[in-house]
Order: C-alpha cells, then structure tokens, then sequence
C-alpha cells in the first residue's frame, strides 16, 4: 500500500525538521563566523539530495526523503539571514565566508553526491 504524496512529503518532513533542529542545537555557537549548524545540514542536505536524484528512484523515495525529509532538512533561509546580520552589523569578511563558503562547500557536496548516486 502506498501512502498519499502530501502525507509522504509530510512524515519526511517531520523527520528532516527535527533532524535540522537538533544538528543546530548541538553545532551553532553564538557570534561564529559560520553558523556550523546551518553550514552542515546545508551541505549534507545538498550530498543527499544529488545522490536520491542522479540514483533516480522516483515516487514514494523521492517524496520522502527528497522533498520532505530533505526539503526541511535544509535551510536557504537561515543561511540567508545568517549571512545579512553578518553584513549589518558590520562583520563583512564573516558575511563573506558565509556566503561564498557555504555556497562552494554545498555545489561540491552536489557534484561527490551526483556521483555516488550514479554509482549506485
């Protein structure tokens, strides 16, 4: 029996987010250049993800962990944020390790995980 897409995406969901929380909790420190906990779940979010897509397995799998477990795993936002309270209160080189290093570290996570997944 296969569950309804919305409650896949969902359960997936659930787990990705708390997943997300408490990586967060155990890795984020107060006035860090990068935040470590959003910088690793961006980055193994981004391993992940490439890996289920170029293994592709569609359906159920995909929904499941791609767009729900991974979808709240990651988080764009925060990084976003993260990376603009770095710039207003004036700590441009934190700002630009941020940005620029999250960004390179997750592409590379892309390109090891697209090759894992095609391995597979």
């Amino acid at each position: 029996m296969t569950l309804p897409a919305p409650l896949l995406v969902g359960v997936g969901g659930a787990v990705g987010a708390v997943g997300r929380q408490l990586v967060s909790v155990a890795l984020t420190r107060r006035q860090e250049a990068v935040p470590r906990g959003t910088f690793v779940v961006n980055v193994v979010g981004s391993f992940v993800l490439a890996a289920l897509t170029a293994s592709a397995p569609g359906g159920d799998i995909a929904l499941l962990v791609g767009t729900g477990a991974c979808g709240a795993f990651t988080t764009f936002s925060s990084f976003g944020v993260a990376t603009v309270d770095r710039l207003e209160r004036g700590r441009w080189l934190a700002a630009a390790l941020n940005g620029v290093g999250t960004l390179a570290a997750c592409l590379l996570a892309v390109a090891v995980g697209w090759g894992v997944g095609l391995a597979l």
